[in-house]
């Protein structure tokens, strides 16, 4: 499999999301621009040469948006492998990269967002541990933090306070997102309307800075529902799962 660094030069050329084939839309306009601010903070986005279908982006864990302390190490955003392309070792390929980058650019490990058990648009523990991480911390909504240190003593990772318990003291529905994840653009929108149309009390919160990220009542800031302020799911919705969810909790 070959592989492209997208770049601020080559990023309005490249194709960025396997799911999205254009590159007009919406959500990919609104991806492409987190991307462009943060290059400069040191974010890596290395994509397979096969139209996005499997890409890996990691930033120096100082500059991820997320409420995690962990000096000296590199943050891994995401690692995608989807469709036909799973099986095929492109995931090791691409965490490899990025081990051999960080190791270069002195860092002292990697750090991942996983849980126990698979969760949607995280990491997948399975190949996590097969690859030498380990679990250094975990929230009380069970989401967890999983380092590989590059050498002994390297420090352990850990989340924030304001991670560790997430909890908010609103009621309703309340969803804290980022442009990190391309698909928010079109449906957090899709939410406010089923939101105003079955009188449901909702409110989109946007982070829109690294240091709101980083003190965020959520380990993932991508996307977090809240509901009567307890912790729900990091998974996107679209109308239909938004509605069957409420209807779940009548």
């Amino acid at each position: 499999m070959e592989y492209i660094r997208v770049t601020k030069e080559n990023l309005e050329k490249e194709h960025i999301c396997c799911a999205i084939s254009n590159n007009k839309d919406v959500q990919v306009v609104s991806k492409k621009a987190w991307l462009a601010d943060r290059f400069d903070e040191g974010l890596v986005f290395l994509k397979s040469v096969e139209r996005g279908k499997c890409f890996i982006e990691y930033i120096p864990a100082e500059n991820a948006w997320n409420p995690i302390h962990a000096p000296g190490y590199m943050y891994i955003d995401c690692l995608w492998v989807s469709g036909s392309f799973k099986g095929h070792g492109y995931a090791g390929d691409l965490l490899s990269e990025c081990i051999k980058d960080s190791k270069e650019k002195g860092k002292k490990g990697l750090c991942v967002l996983a849980a126990a058990k698979k969760k949607p648009f995280l990491a997948d523990p399975k190949f996590l541990k097969y690859k030498g991480f380990e679990v250094c911390d975990e929230a009380d909504n069970g989401i967890q933090l999983w380092y590989l240190p590059f050498e002994k003593g390297a420090g352990t990772p850990s989340f924030k306070e304001c991670a560790k318990h997430p909890h908010i003291e609103e009621d309703g529905y309340v969803l804290y997102y980022t442009n990190q994840c391309p698909f928010n653009a079109k449906y957090v929108p899709v939410l406010e309307e089923v939101a105003e149309k079955d009188g449901i009390s909702f409110k989109a919160v946007k982070i829109r800075s690294r240091e709101d990220a980083q003190n965020a009542p959520t380990p993932i800031t991508t996307y977090s529902l809240f509901c009567d302020g307890e912790y729900i799911t990091n998974e996107q919705m679209n109308d239909k799962k938004f509605r069957k969810l409420i209807d779940g909790r009548k």
